[in-house]
Protein backbone atom coordinates (compact mmCIF):
# COMPACT_ATOMS: atom_id res chain seq x y z
CA UNK A 1 0.00 0.00 0.00
CA UNK A 2 1.04 3.61 -0.67
CA UNK A 3 0.19 6.12 2.05
CA UNK A 4 -0.96 9.68 1.32
CA UNK A 5 -1.31 12.30 4.05
CA UNK A 6 -3.69 15.21 3.41
CA UNK A 7 -3.13 18.04 5.90
CA UNK A 8 -6.07 20.44 6.01
CA UNK A 9 -9.70 19.49 5.41
CA UNK A 10 -11.17 22.81 4.30
CA UNK A 11 -13.50 23.48 1.39
CA UNK A 12 -10.84 22.87 -1.25
CA UNK A 13 -10.12 19.38 0.07
CA UNK A 14 -13.57 17.90 -0.65
CA UNK A 15 -13.02 16.87 -4.26
CA UNK A 16 -9.39 16.03 -3.58
CA UNK A 17 -10.33 13.50 -0.91
CA UNK A 18 -13.18 12.07 -3.00
CA UNK A 19 -10.84 11.53 -5.94
CA UNK A 20 -8.22 9.71 -3.88
CA UNK A 21 -10.83 7.61 -2.07
CA UNK A 22 -12.35 6.51 -5.38
CA UNK A 23 -8.89 5.41 -6.57
CA UNK A 24 -7.83 3.86 -3.27
CA UNK A 25 -8.68 0.22 -3.95
CA UNK A 26 -7.35 0.01 -7.51
CA UNK A 27 -4.29 2.12 -6.75
CA UNK A 28 -3.55 0.50 -3.37
CA UNK A 29 -3.80 3.73 -1.41
CA UNK A 30 -4.25 4.42 2.27
CA UNK A 31 -5.36 8.01 2.86
CA UNK A 32 -5.03 9.95 6.11
CA UNK A 33 -6.92 13.24 6.41
CA UNK A 34 -5.51 15.39 9.20
CA UNK A 35 -7.02 18.60 10.52
CA UNK A 36 -6.97 20.62 13.73
CA UNK A 37 -10.62 19.61 14.07
CA UNK A 38 -11.28 15.87 14.15
CA UNK A 39 -14.85 16.61 13.11
CA UNK A 40 -13.62 18.45 10.01
CA UNK A 41 -11.18 15.64 9.20
CA UNK A 42 -13.97 13.05 9.35
CA UNK A 43 -16.67 15.17 7.72
CA UNK A 44 -16.01 14.25 4.09
CA UNK A 45 -14.81 10.66 4.47
CA UNK A 46 -17.88 8.89 5.86
CA UNK A 47 -18.10 5.39 4.40
CA UNK A 48 -14.94 5.76 2.32
CA UNK A 49 -12.67 2.73 2.20
CA UNK A 50 -8.96 3.03 3.00
CA UNK A 51 -9.49 6.51 4.46
CA UNK A 52 -9.22 7.75 8.04
CA UNK A 53 -9.44 11.11 9.77
CA UNK A 54 -7.27 12.28 12.64
CA UNK A 55 -6.82 15.44 14.68
CA UNK A 56 -3.52 17.22 14.08
CA UNK A 57 -2.09 20.38 15.56
CA UNK A 58 0.35 21.24 12.78
CA UNK A 59 2.38 23.29 15.28
CA UNK A 60 3.07 20.15 17.31
CA UNK A 61 6.37 19.22 15.68
CA UNK A 62 6.58 15.72 17.18
CA UNK A 63 3.08 14.74 16.04
CA UNK A 64 3.52 16.34 12.61
CA UNK A 65 6.88 14.69 11.99
CA UNK A 66 5.66 11.29 13.14
CA UNK A 67 2.75 11.47 10.69
CA UNK A 68 4.86 12.64 7.77
CA UNK A 69 7.46 9.94 8.45
CA UNK A 70 4.82 7.22 8.11
CA UNK A 71 3.49 8.37 4.70
CA UNK A 72 4.87 8.32 1.18
CA UNK A 73 3.51 11.65 -0.03
CA UNK A 74 2.09 14.72 1.73
CA UNK A 75 -0.58 17.03 0.32
CA UNK A 76 -0.58 20.30 2.24
CA UNK A 77 -3.85 22.22 2.02
CA UNK A 78 -2.82 24.50 4.87
CA UNK A 79 -2.62 28.29 4.61
CA UNK A 80 0.39 29.21 2.48
CA UNK A 81 2.54 30.48 5.36
CA UNK A 82 2.36 27.05 7.05
CA UNK A 83 3.75 24.98 4.16
CA UNK A 84 7.42 25.53 4.91
CA UNK A 85 7.61 23.52 8.14
CA UNK A 86 5.79 20.66 6.42
CA UNK A 87 8.19 20.91 3.49
CA UNK A 88 11.24 20.76 5.76
CA UNK A 89 9.88 17.61 7.40
CA UNK A 90 9.20 16.07 3.99
CA UNK A 91 12.80 16.82 3.05
CA UNK A 92 14.13 15.32 6.28
CA UNK A 93 12.17 12.08 5.89
CA UNK A 94 12.37 11.80 2.10
CA UNK A 95 8.68 12.37 1.20
CA UNK A 96 7.14 13.97 -1.89
CA UNK A 97 4.90 17.00 -1.38
CA UNK A 98 2.11 18.74 -3.33
CA UNK A 99 0.45 22.10 -2.59
CA UNK A 100 -1.98 24.42 -4.35
CA UNK A 101 -0.29 27.57 -3.06
CA UNK A 102 2.13 30.01 -4.67
CA UNK A 103 5.71 28.88 -4.22
CA UNK A 104 7.49 31.08 -1.68
CA UNK A 105 11.14 32.22 -1.86
CA UNK A 106 11.83 30.10 1.23
CA UNK A 107 10.37 27.05 -0.51
CA UNK A 108 12.47 27.74 -3.63
CA UNK A 109 15.60 27.75 -1.47
CA UNK A 110 15.00 24.06 -0.73
CA UNK A 111 15.27 23.13 -4.42
CA UNK A 112 18.87 21.90 -4.43
CA UNK A 113 18.32 19.66 -1.40
CA UNK A 114 15.04 18.37 -2.80
CA UNK A 115 16.76 17.44 -6.08
CA UNK A 116 19.62 15.78 -4.23
CA UNK A 117 17.10 13.46 -2.54
CA UNK A 118 15.24 12.86 -5.85
CA UNK A 119 12.05 14.29 -4.38
CA UNK A 120 9.25 16.25 -6.03
CA UNK A 121 7.76 19.30 -4.31
CA UNK A 122 4.97 20.37 -6.68
CA UNK A 123 3.54 23.82 -5.92
CA UNK A 124 0.89 26.02 -7.55
CA UNK A 125 -1.08 22.99 -8.68
CA UNK A 126 -4.65 24.12 -8.03
CA UNK A 127 -6.80 26.52 -10.02
CA UNK A 128 -5.11 29.90 -10.10
CA UNK A 129 -2.28 29.20 -9.69
CA UNK A 130 -2.29 25.79 -11.32
CA UNK A 131 -4.67 25.05 -14.16
CA UNK A 132 -3.81 28.47 -15.58
CA UNK A 133 -0.12 27.47 -15.75
CA UNK A 134 -0.85 24.10 -17.34
CA UNK A 135 -3.35 25.25 -19.94
CA UNK A 136 -1.18 28.22 -20.92
CA UNK A 137 2.04 26.25 -21.26
CA UNK A 138 0.32 23.61 -23.38
CA UNK A 139 -0.55 26.21 -26.02
CA UNK A 140 2.73 28.13 -25.70
CA UNK A 141 4.76 24.94 -26.14
CA UNK A 142 2.62 23.98 -29.17
CA UNK A 143 3.27 27.38 -30.75
CA UNK A 144 7.01 27.09 -30.14
CA UNK A 145 7.06 23.55 -31.56
CA UNK A 146 5.69 24.99 -34.82
CA UNK A 147 8.43 27.60 -34.91
CA UNK A 148 6.22 30.44 -33.71
CA UNK A 149 7.34 33.46 -31.68
CA UNK A 150 5.12 34.68 -28.84
CA UNK A 151 4.07 38.34 -29.09
CA UNK A 152 1.21 38.57 -26.61
CA UNK A 153 -0.10 36.59 -23.67
CA UNK A 154 -3.09 37.63 -21.58
CA UNK A 155 -4.62 35.37 -18.94
CA UNK A 156 -7.68 35.86 -16.75
CA UNK A 157 -9.47 33.79 -14.11
CA UNK A 158 -12.57 34.42 -12.03
CA UNK A 159 -14.59 32.64 -9.39
CA UNK A 160 -18.14 33.86 -10.06
CA UNK A 161 -21.74 33.00 -9.36
CA UNK A 162 -23.44 30.86 -12.01
CA UNK A 163 -26.23 32.54 -14.01
CA UNK A 164 -28.96 30.39 -12.43
CA UNK A 165 -27.88 31.51 -8.92
CA UNK A 166 -27.25 35.18 -9.76
CA UNK A 167 -29.75 36.88 -7.46
CA UNK A 168 -28.22 40.26 -6.56
CA UNK A 169 -27.38 43.55 -8.25
CA UNK A 170 -23.64 42.95 -7.85
CA UNK A 171 -23.84 39.66 -9.81
CA UNK A 172 -21.42 38.25 -7.26
CA UNK A 173 -21.26 35.91 -4.26
CA UNK A 174 -18.31 34.58 -2.28
CA UNK A 175 -17.14 31.34 -3.84
CA UNK A 176 -13.83 31.31 -1.97
CA UNK A 177 -12.09 33.07 0.91
CA UNK A 178 -14.02 36.34 1.46
CA UNK A 179 -11.00 38.03 3.03
CA UNK A 180 -8.99 37.56 -0.16
CA UNK A 181 -11.77 39.24 -2.13
CA UNK A 182 -11.91 42.25 0.19
CA UNK A 183 -8.12 42.70 0.15
CA UNK A 184 -7.66 41.98 -3.58
CA UNK A 185 -5.13 44.22 -5.31
CA UNK A 186 -3.50 45.64 -2.20
CA UNK A 187 0.19 45.55 -1.39
CA UNK A 188 1.62 47.41 -4.36
CA UNK A 189 0.82 48.56 -7.86
CA UNK A 190 -0.27 46.14 -10.57
CA UNK A 191 2.66 45.65 -12.96
CA UNK A 192 2.46 44.43 -16.56
CA UNK A 193 3.74 45.17 -20.05
CA UNK A 194 1.70 46.20 -23.10
CA UNK A 195 3.14 46.67 -26.58
CA UNK A 196 6.63 46.81 -25.11
CA UNK A 197 5.83 49.50 -22.52
CA UNK A 198 5.81 48.85 -18.79
CA UNK A 199 2.52 49.77 -17.13
CA UNK A 200 1.62 50.31 -13.48
CA UNK A 201 -1.78 50.72 -11.85
CA UNK A 202 -1.83 51.90 -8.21
CA UNK A 203 -4.42 50.37 -5.92
CA UNK A 204 -6.64 53.46 -5.82
CA UNK A 205 -7.03 53.26 -9.63
CA UNK A 206 -7.10 49.47 -10.02
CA UNK A 207 -10.86 48.98 -10.22
CA UNK A 208 -11.34 51.78 -12.74
CA UNK A 209 -8.81 50.37 -15.22
CA UNK A 210 -10.61 47.25 -16.39
CA UNK A 211 -10.44 45.26 -19.60
CA UNK A 212 -13.55 43.92 -21.32
CA UNK A 213 -13.55 40.25 -22.37
CA UNK A 214 -15.93 38.58 -24.80
CA UNK A 215 -15.90 34.85 -24.12
CA UNK A 216 -17.36 32.62 -26.80
CA UNK A 217 -20.74 31.25 -25.74
CA UNK A 218 -20.77 33.03 -22.37
CA UNK A 219 -20.99 36.74 -23.12
CA UNK A 220 -19.05 39.73 -21.86
CA UNK A 221 -17.03 40.01 -18.67
CA UNK A 222 -14.55 42.49 -17.22
CA UNK A 223 -11.13 41.99 -15.64
CA UNK A 224 -8.87 44.03 -13.40
CA UNK A 225 -5.09 43.56 -13.36
CA UNK A 226 -3.39 41.18 -10.95
CA UNK A 227 -0.62 42.64 -8.83
CA UNK A 228 2.45 41.33 -10.67
CA UNK A 229 2.23 39.91 -14.16
CA UNK A 230 5.89 40.50 -14.99
CA UNK A 231 7.22 37.52 -13.00
CA UNK A 232 5.58 35.20 -15.52
CA UNK A 233 8.03 36.25 -18.23
CA UNK A 234 10.71 34.07 -16.68
CA UNK A 235 8.32 31.36 -15.46
CA UNK A 236 6.83 30.85 -18.94
CA UNK A 237 10.01 31.70 -20.86
CA UNK A 238 8.48 34.85 -22.35
CA UNK A 239 11.35 37.28 -21.71
CA UNK A 240 10.98 39.00 -25.11
CA UNK A 241 7.19 39.20 -25.21
CA UNK A 242 5.63 42.59 -26.00
CA UNK A 243 2.39 42.19 -24.02
CA UNK A 244 1.95 40.22 -20.81
CA UNK A 245 -1.09 40.83 -18.64
CA UNK A 246 -2.86 38.71 -16.04
CA UNK A 247 -6.12 39.65 -14.39
CA UNK A 248 -9.16 38.65 -12.34
CA UNK A 249 -12.55 38.21 -14.02
CA UNK A 250 -15.78 39.72 -12.72
CA UNK A 251 -19.19 40.40 -14.24
CA UNK A 252 -19.37 43.77 -15.97
CA UNK A 253 -20.06 46.57 -13.50
CA UNK A 254 -18.65 44.90 -10.40
CA UNK A 255 -15.33 46.75 -10.41
CA UNK A 256 -16.86 50.21 -10.75
CA UNK A 257 -19.14 49.47 -7.81
CA UNK A 258 -16.35 47.93 -5.70
CA UNK A 259 -14.30 51.05 -6.29
CA UNK A 260 -16.75 52.93 -4.05
CA UNK A 261 -15.49 50.95 -1.06
CA UNK A 262 -11.88 51.52 -2.09
CA UNK A 263 -12.36 55.28 -2.35
CA UNK A 264 -14.15 55.44 1.00
CA UNK A 265 -11.32 53.51 2.69
CA UNK A 266 -13.44 50.55 3.75
CA UNK A 267 -11.02 47.95 2.35
CA UNK A 268 -8.12 49.19 4.50
CA UNK A 269 -6.65 46.49 6.75
CA UNK A 270 -3.80 48.52 8.26
CA UNK A 271 -5.48 49.76 11.46
CA UNK A 272 -8.08 48.71 14.02
CA UNK A 273 -11.31 50.46 15.01
CA UNK A 274 -11.93 50.93 18.78
CA UNK A 275 -15.16 49.37 20.07
CA UNK A 276 -15.83 47.97 16.60
CA UNK A 277 -17.87 45.10 18.01
CA UNK A 278 -20.61 47.53 19.08
CA UNK A 279 -20.83 49.50 15.83
CA UNK A 280 -24.01 49.09 13.83
CA UNK A 281 -23.63 48.78 10.06
CA UNK A 282 -24.83 52.37 9.74
CA UNK A 283 -22.31 53.53 12.38
CA UNK A 284 -19.53 51.82 10.44
CA UNK A 285 -20.44 53.59 7.20
CA UNK A 286 -20.59 56.91 9.01
CA UNK A 287 -16.97 56.55 10.17
CA UNK A 288 -15.82 57.34 6.62
CA UNK A 289 -18.07 60.35 6.02
CA UNK A 290 -17.84 64.04 7.00
CA UNK A 291 -19.70 65.28 10.05
CA UNK A 292 -23.04 66.99 9.48
CA UNK A 293 -25.55 68.03 12.15
CA UNK A 294 -28.45 67.72 9.70
CA UNK A 295 -27.70 65.33 6.83
CA UNK A 296 -28.44 61.63 7.16
CA UNK A 297 -25.72 59.00 6.67
CA UNK A 298 -27.37 57.95 3.42
CA UNK A 299 -27.41 61.50 2.07
CA UNK A 300 -23.80 62.09 3.09
CA UNK A 301 -22.78 58.88 1.36
CA UNK A 302 -24.54 59.83 -1.87
CA UNK A 303 -22.94 63.28 -1.84
CA UNK A 304 -19.51 61.85 -1.06
CA UNK A 305 -19.69 59.32 -3.90
CA UNK A 306 -21.47 61.76 -6.24
CA UNK A 307 -24.28 59.34 -7.08
CA UNK A 308 -28.00 60.00 -7.41
CA UNK A 309 -30.75 58.14 -5.61
CA UNK A 310 -31.89 56.52 -8.89
CA UNK A 311 -28.37 55.48 -9.85
CA UNK A 312 -27.76 51.71 -10.10
CA UNK A 313 -24.74 52.21 -7.84
CA UNK A 314 -27.02 53.43 -5.10
CA UNK A 315 -29.22 50.39 -5.53
CA UNK A 316 -26.20 48.15 -5.07
CA UNK A 317 -25.28 49.90 -1.82
CA UNK A 318 -28.83 49.76 -0.46
CA UNK A 319 -29.02 46.06 -1.27
CA UNK A 320 -26.16 45.42 1.16
CA UNK A 321 -28.20 46.77 4.08
CA UNK A 322 -25.46 49.27 4.89
CA UNK A 323 -27.77 51.54 6.89
CA UNK A 324 -29.08 48.90 9.27
CA UNK A 325 -29.27 50.24 12.83
CA UNK A 326 -29.82 46.82 14.50
CA UNK A 327 -27.07 44.61 13.13
CA UNK A 328 -23.64 45.09 14.68
CA UNK A 329 -20.16 44.32 13.37
CA UNK A 330 -19.60 42.00 16.33
CA UNK A 331 -15.82 41.78 15.86
CA UNK A 332 -13.44 43.23 18.45
CA UNK A 333 -10.66 45.46 17.13
CA UNK A 334 -11.83 45.01 13.55
CA UNK A 335 -10.07 46.71 10.70
CA UNK A 336 -12.29 48.43 8.11
CA UNK A 337 -11.70 45.48 5.78
CA UNK A 338 -12.78 42.99 8.45
CA UNK A 339 -15.95 44.96 9.16
CA UNK A 340 -16.79 45.28 5.47
CA UNK A 341 -16.29 41.55 5.03
CA UNK A 342 -18.77 40.89 7.85
CA UNK A 343 -21.40 43.06 6.14
CA UNK A 344 -20.84 41.49 2.73
CA UNK A 345 -21.04 37.95 4.05
CA UNK A 346 -24.65 38.62 5.10
CA UNK A 347 -25.57 39.07 1.44
CA UNK A 348 -22.96 37.22 -0.60
CA UNK A 349 -22.63 33.83 1.13
CA UNK A 350 -23.56 30.88 -1.10
CA UNK A 351 -26.89 29.31 -0.23
CA UNK A 352 -27.17 25.48 -0.10
CA UNK A 353 -28.43 25.12 -3.68
CA UNK A 354 -26.40 27.97 -5.19
CA UNK A 355 -24.03 27.10 -8.00
CA UNK A 356 -20.74 28.85 -8.63
CA UNK A 357 -18.86 29.23 -11.89
CA UNK A 358 -15.18 29.25 -12.81
CA UNK A 359 -14.22 31.24 -15.91
CA UNK A 360 -10.70 31.10 -17.33
CA UNK A 361 -9.63 32.85 -20.52
CA UNK A 362 -6.25 33.00 -22.29
CA UNK A 363 -5.25 35.06 -25.30
CA UNK A 364 -2.13 34.02 -27.24
CA UNK A 365 -0.70 36.28 -29.96
CA UNK A 366 2.20 34.93 -32.00
CA UNK A 367 4.05 35.21 -35.31
CA UNK A 368 4.93 32.29 -37.54
CA UNK A 369 6.48 32.49 -41.01
CA UNK A 370 5.95 36.25 -40.98
CA UNK A 371 2.22 35.95 -40.28
CA UNK A 372 0.65 37.15 -37.01
CA UNK A 373 -1.94 34.81 -35.52
CA UNK A 374 -4.02 34.52 -32.38
CA UNK A 375 -5.56 31.75 -30.29
CA UNK A 376 -8.26 32.40 -27.72
CA UNK A 377 -8.75 29.63 -25.15
CA UNK A 378 -11.43 29.46 -22.48
CA UNK A 379 -12.76 27.10 -19.84
CA UNK A 380 -16.08 27.53 -18.02
CA UNK A 381 -17.17 25.13 -15.29
CA UNK A 382 -20.41 25.23 -13.26
CA UNK A 383 -20.54 23.85 -9.71
CA UNK A 384 -23.18 21.53 -8.30
CA UNK A 385 -24.14 23.20 -5.02
CA UNK A 386 -22.75 25.04 -1.99
CA UNK A 387 -20.38 22.16 -1.09
CA UNK A 388 -19.49 20.64 -4.45
CA UNK A 389 -18.41 23.89 -6.01
CA UNK A 390 -16.56 24.46 -9.26
CA UNK A 391 -13.92 26.24 -7.17
CA UNK A 392 -13.36 23.20 -4.92
CA UNK A 393 -13.19 20.92 -7.94
CA UNK A 394 -10.68 23.02 -9.87
CA UNK A 395 -8.46 23.54 -6.81
CA UNK A 396 -8.60 20.03 -5.39
CA UNK A 397 -8.67 17.75 -8.43
CA UNK A 398 -5.37 18.80 -10.08
CA UNK A 399 -3.62 18.51 -6.71
CA UNK A 400 -4.95 14.97 -6.23
CA UNK A 401 -4.15 13.96 -9.81
CA UNK A 402 -0.61 15.32 -9.50
CA UNK A 403 -0.07 13.39 -6.26
CA UNK A 404 -1.08 10.10 -7.85
CA UNK A 405 1.00 10.76 -10.98
CA UNK A 406 4.02 11.36 -8.76
CA UNK A 407 3.49 8.14 -6.82
CA UNK A 408 3.02 6.21 -10.07
CA UNK A 409 6.21 7.60 -11.61
CA UNK A 410 4.44 9.46 -14.42
CA UNK A 411 5.87 12.72 -13.10
CA UNK A 412 9.55 12.01 -12.53
CA UNK A 413 11.73 15.12 -12.61
CA UNK A 414 12.73 16.14 -9.06
CA UNK A 415 12.85 19.56 -7.48
CA UNK A 416 10.77 22.41 -6.12
CA UNK A 417 8.64 23.21 -9.13
CA UNK A 418 5.47 24.44 -10.80
CA UNK A 419 3.33 22.38 -13.23
CA UNK A 420 4.76 24.09 -16.32
CA UNK A 421 6.53 21.13 -17.93
CA UNK A 422 4.96 18.79 -20.43
CA UNK A 423 5.46 15.65 -18.33
CA UNK A 424 3.33 17.34 -15.66
CA UNK A 425 0.64 19.28 -17.49
CA UNK A 426 -0.18 16.77 -20.23
CA UNK A 427 -1.42 13.90 -18.02
CA UNK A 428 -3.14 16.24 -15.57
CA UNK A 429 -5.03 18.21 -18.24
CA UNK A 430 -6.04 14.99 -20.00
CA UNK A 431 -7.51 13.55 -16.82
CA UNK A 432 -9.20 16.84 -15.83
CA UNK A 433 -11.22 16.65 -19.05
CA UNK A 434 -12.97 13.58 -17.62
CA UNK A 435 -14.30 15.87 -14.88
CA UNK A 436 -15.56 18.59 -17.20
CA UNK A 437 -12.51 20.85 -17.04
CA UNK A 438 -12.21 21.33 -20.79
CA UNK A 439 -10.58 24.19 -22.72
CA UNK A 440 -12.10 25.38 -25.97
CA UNK A 441 -9.59 26.88 -28.41
CA UNK A 442 -10.47 29.33 -31.18
CA UNK A 443 -8.14 30.51 -33.94
CA UNK A 444 -9.08 34.15 -34.52
CA UNK A 445 -7.56 37.11 -36.43
CA UNK A 446 -4.65 38.68 -34.59
CA UNK A 447 -5.87 41.74 -32.71
CA UNK A 448 -2.86 42.56 -30.55
CA UNK A 449 -3.51 44.76 -27.55
CA UNK A 450 -6.80 46.60 -28.07
CA UNK A 451 -6.96 49.84 -26.05
CA UNK A 452 -10.66 50.13 -26.92
CA UNK A 453 -11.31 47.26 -24.53
CA UNK A 454 -9.97 49.18 -21.57
CA UNK A 455 -12.25 51.35 -19.43
CA UNK A 456 -11.50 53.98 -16.83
Amino acid sequence: MRHILVIGAGRSATNLINYLAEKATDQQLEITVADLSLEAANKNIQGMAHTRGIALDVNDADQRQSLIQSHDLVISMLPAHMHLEVAKDCLTYGKHMVTASYVSPAMEELDQEVRAKNLIFMNECGLDPGIDHMSAMKVIDDIRAQGGKMLLFESFTGGLIAPESDTNLWHYKFTWNPRNVVLAGQGGAAEFIQEGTYKYIPYHRLFRRTELLDIEGHGRFEAYANRNSLKYRSIYGLEDILTLYRGTIRHVGFSKAWNMFVQLGMTDDSYRIPNSEHLTYKDFVNLFLPYSPTDSVALKLRHNLKIDQDDLMWGKLEELDLFNTQKTIGIKNASPAMALQKILMDQWTLQPKDKDMIVMYHKFGYEINGVKKQIDSNMVLIGEDQINTAMAKTVGLPVAIAALKILNGVIKNPGVQLPIHQEVYTPILEELEQYGVVFQEYHVPYMGYNPNNVSG
